[in-house]
């Protein structure tokens, strides 16, 4: 019993002393709220779900981040979705693994795709969003 309990407090003492690291390098993590208030704008919107085990996410995160420095892309708002700890958004977005790129202009889904580490298509796929 005393084993159970030390085990408790030990692993909640470590989560709360963990870092909070944000959910992708590029994007901001993944809030209903934030989501909302980019489809209300009309803003284009990029949704990332990712995982840190994954190499397809890892192999697209450098693709990611220089997209979404190019000029023409500034007013895009990039979302990162945990694929491990945000199932609920997983559910909602009917995204069934990570390496999932979503693309929104405004409320209007304009384009997906999964697994995807092509630097030509993913910018393709983004570009539909403005």
């Amino acid at each position: 019993m005393i084993r159970r309990r030390t085990f408790i407090l030990a692993s909640a003492a470590l989560a709360a002393a963990a870092p909070s690291l944000p959910a992708s390098a590029a994007g901001q993590r993944f809030t209903q709220a934030a989501f909302a208030a980019a489809q209300a704008a009309g803003k284009p919107i990029l949704v990332e779900v990712t995982a840190p085990w994954c190499p397809t996410c890892r192999a697209q995160q450098p693709i990611l981040q220089k997209l979404t420095a190019e000029p023409r892309f500034r007013d895009l708002v990039f979302l990162s979705v945990d694929f491990d700890s945000q199932k609920d958004v997983l559910r909602a977005l009917n995204v069934q693994s990570q390496s999932t790129l979503v693309v929104f202009k405004g409320r209007q889904e304009v384009g997906r795709s999964a697994g995807d580490t092509n630097a030509a298509s993913i910018t393709a796929l983004v570009a539909k969003s403005i």
